[in-house]
């Protein structure tokens, strides 16, 4: 359910930035979403086609772009790509490390008639 006010504010967005560049219409929504995020393409589409109904958005497209995980030892600095079983820095061994990527959920362009 979180989903929904995302969704909201990406759709004000989306017709702000296509208003600015004078479009009438919008035709495609580009995302961007991280693999650790707790989105679901299944949700963000019901409440897109919900919140978007009656506006420039409507009927537009949604294309998903997957951001995978990086890690960040906070010992060496080095950064890494995260694996379910990671349990130390492959490049030093420590066992301290920060998600720097992963979580990422935004509206990155629009397409627009």
């Amino acid at each position: 359910m979180h989903e929904l006010g995302i969704v909201q504010q990406m759709v004000d967005q989306a017709i702000a930035r296509a208003r600015a560049a004078g479009a009438g219409r919008i035709t495609g929504l580009n995302l961007v979403v991280g693999a650790l995020s707790d989105i679901s393409p299944e949700s963000v589409q019901f409440y897109f086609d919900l919140v978007s109904a009656g506006t420039p958005a409507a009927g537009a497209q949604l294309a998903f772009r997957w951001i995978q995980p990086v890690l960040r030892c906070r010992t060496c600095g080095a950064e890494f790509a995260w694996a379910p079983d990671q349990e130390a820095c492959p490049h030093c061994g420590a066992r301290g490390y920060e998600l720097i990527r992963g979580r990422e959920f935004y509206l990155e362009s629009i397409d627009v008639a």
